[in-house]
């Protein structure tokens, strides 16, 4: 047994995992794709759409599709520059230039050959037609005294058949170098009997019997093993299009030259007849392949016809991959990318990056990440919106860390801030164990009633101490953001939404007694979920209806009457409308007396509601600034203009600071003098 063992481990060989995704692949990070797709659809790309840009750019250290379709088209360029298409006619012109010289060379040293006889040789050899093809021919039944020559004469009909033969059949034109009678034979009887199992199945009268049989007698001919006559007929089909296109890519003498040149092809024309109606059948069977195109090719470095097939089956394949990288047709899929053939056309590491992007895309759709409405389009989960609103409130957190009076937003949460004191626990308590002191208190106890602590610490209840915390006040927040055509023609539409989801993630994840209300003012003003407002396309109607706007705020805060209300108010320009009794929308540029006084009356309505109001001005227009600050100051609230990077930073930390009026994160607090300005 042990020495059986010994052989299994010794004969044990290790592979790549083929068999589906590899179990032991580490998971794809969505983070930076995720970050991205958001980016693109707060900027008004629908998700399917930002998906497929993240995945044509790809990532900091990831090849997207717009790489790899540029290394395609760069090694389809290559092949076309590089060959021309007459390297058989080269091979032949100089095999039969060698033949011609050799036998030259007998005749001038050959005393035996009468005198007559070497005159009429040497003016046959003189007067050959310039075409290979004609020259060839002429040469077919010329009596040849050197035997090098006659060697080499030879060769050009051998070199023919197995060309020809190549050109259907890859590795066909090494495999009958040298061959025999018996082995031409052989080929012509397999072609005979492909050509009646092919002529069977056109009928519709063949079976896989038929079809087992030939494989059992000519398989050692199909290396890729084909299972059915549907995978020999590709495999077919595939190369002898090939193989049209390239002469098609031929000039018409270059076709009539090799097309001469094949009647002696192993010194038989019965090869043509049985390639002509193999060509026929396989162009029958399958139409669909491009019989008809051709490429230009005119580079320096010759191509005999079994490699120019292949060359020819290289730009097939490469015109696939091109489309295939494009994504552009109905229903695409990153999992239609053949990571076969971009392996063998572009190398290993192609074939990884495009299978990472495979993964990417696999596992946006599988992990939640996106999903497919009713009406056919992808659109970002609740899940999604979660994780890329937590990567941006990381983002504000970065950007608040360094700002002195800050306070930390991960010690931030819904039951109250913490003391720093710490009590006995009574019954009924729900505040977090101060573990240091409550393990301090056991071991005091434990020494003092003379016992060990060797065998571990016993802790009772009256050693528990608890983190003293104070009352957090409930807030009722209403966010207005400008949706006028100004934010999304001055860039500031992005950072709206940005601000927005963070704010939104905060209050969720960390404030979850508080009641956050978005609301978008154009035109006219509008009550919106978070993945609405992220998802919101530009708005391009003139308007800044302010008044609608803290109308609907008002009216949320009267819902909340025990909370405290926390106005926020992100804005770049004036009020131009205001909502009219009727309902209808009044819009004037210059604003309008009576659209201000009504924002002011609604703004004042706020201030009487308790609401804590903070505006954040973008922009440099003095007279904004001006407005804005009147407003401010009528209702003793605050002006922050930040730049249009801080404005998520600056949204949230006047959040946390109305929440805890005169401490670290309060208004008095100006830390924010660096990049942007704060008055209040």
């Amino acid at each position: 047994m042990a020495r059986q063992n010994r052989r299994l481990t010794r004969d044990a060989r290790y592979g790549r995992y083929v068999d589906g995704p590899d179990p032991l692949a580490p998971p794809v990070d969505l983070t930076e794709a995720l970050d991205a797709i958001g980016e693109e659809v707060m900027a008004g790309y629908s998700p399917e759409r930002a998906m497929r840009e993240f995945l044509r750019r790809g990532g900091k250290d990831q090849a997207g599709l717009d790489e790899l379709a540029r290394r395609v088209a760069e090694r389809r360029r290559e092949l076309a520059e590089r060959h021309h298409l007459d390297g058989t006619l080269q091979e032949v012109k100089e095999l039969l230039d060698r033949a011609v010289l050799a036998e030259r060379k007998q005749l001038a040293r050959d005393v035996d050959i009468d005198d007559g006889d070497r005159m009429l040789a040497e003016m046959q050899l003189d007067h050959l037609p310039a075409s290979p093809a004609a020259a060839v021919s002429e040469l077919g039944g010329y009596e040849w005294r050197s035997q090098e020559a006659r060697a080499d004469f030879e060769r050009i009909k051998d070199l023919l058949g197995r060309e020809m033969l190549e050109q259907r059949f890859a590795g066909m034109k090494d495999a009958l170098e040298n061959a025999t009678d018996e082995d031409r034979a052989a080929i012509q009887e397999m072609l005979g009997d492909l050509n009646t199992l092919l002529d069977a199945h056109r009928r519709g009268v063949d079976t896989q019997e038929q079809f087992e049989e030939f494989m059992a007698k000519h398989g050692d001919y199909f290396p890729e093993q084909p299972a059915t006559i549907q995978e020999l007929l590709d495999t077919l089909a595939e190369r002898a299009a090939a193989a049209q296109r390239m002469r098609n890519s031929m000039t018409a003498e270059q076709r009539a030259e090799l097309d001469a040149l094949a009647q002696q092809a192993f010194g038989s024309p019965e090869l043509m007849q049985s390639l002509a109606e193999l060509d026929a059948n396989l162009q029958s069977l399958r139409p669909g392949e491009d019989w008809g195109g051709s490429e230009r090719m005119d580079g320096d470095e010759g191509l005999g016809l079994g490699d120019g097939t292949g060359v020819f089956q290289d730009i097939a394949d490469l015109d696939e991959l091109a489309e295939q990288l494009a994504q552009s047709y109905d229903g695409s899929r990153m999992d239609d990318i053949d990571l076969d053939k971009v392996a063998r056309q572009l190398g290993d590491e192609a074939a990884v990056d495009a299978k990472t992007l495979q993964a990417l895309e696999r596992a946006l759709r599988d992990s939640g990440t996106v999903k497919r409405g009713t009406d056919g389009q992808l659109k970002l989960t609740p899940k999604a919106m979660r994780q890329l609103g937590k990567a941006l409130l990381r983002d504000v957190a970065d950007k608040m860390s360094g700002r002195q009076g800050n306070r930390d937003l991960r010690q931030a949460g819904a039951a109250g801030e913490r003391s720093g004191a710490t009590r006995e626990w009574a019954f009924g308590d729900t505040e977090p164990w101060d573990v240091t002191r409550t393990i301090t208190n056991a071991i005091t106890r434990t020494a003092g009633e003379g016992g060990s602590t060797a065998a571990g610490v016993h802790i009772e209840i009256g050693d528990v101490e608890v983190q003293e915390t104070e009352a957090r006040t409930q807030a009722c927040v209403a966010l207005l953001v400008d949706t006028s055509f100004s934010m999304a023609m001055d860039g500031r539409w992005v950072p709206m939404k940005r601000t927005a989801l963070a704010l939104h993630t905060l209050i969720t994840s960390r404030f979850r007694g508080d009641d956050l209300q978005l609301i978008g003012f154009g035109r006219h003003a509008e009550v919106m979920d978070i993945e609405q407002l992220t998802g919101l396309d530009a708005m391009w109607d003139k308007g800044t209806n302010l008044h609608h706007a803290l109308l609907l705020a008002n009216r949320h805060f009267r819902k909340h009457p025990n909370a405290q209300p926390v106005l926020l108010i992100v804005t770049d320009g004036e009020p131009t409308s205001h909502l009219e009794s009727s309902g209808d929308v009044f819009f004037s540029y210059p604003p309008h007396p009576v659209t201000v006084a009504l924002s002011v009356r609604e703004l004042d309505n706020s201030m009487r509601l308790g609401a804590q109001t903070t505006f954040f001005r973008l922009g440099d227009d003095p007279g904004l600034a001006r407005f804005i600050d009147s407003m401010a100051r009528r209702v003793g609230g605050s002006v922050v203009a930040p730049e249009l990077d801080d404005l998520g930073a600056a949204v949230v930390g006047s959040y946390l600071g109305s929440r805890d009026p005169g401490g670290r994160g309060g208004h008095g607090d100006s830390f924010w003098g660096g990049r942007g300005s704060w008055a209040g």
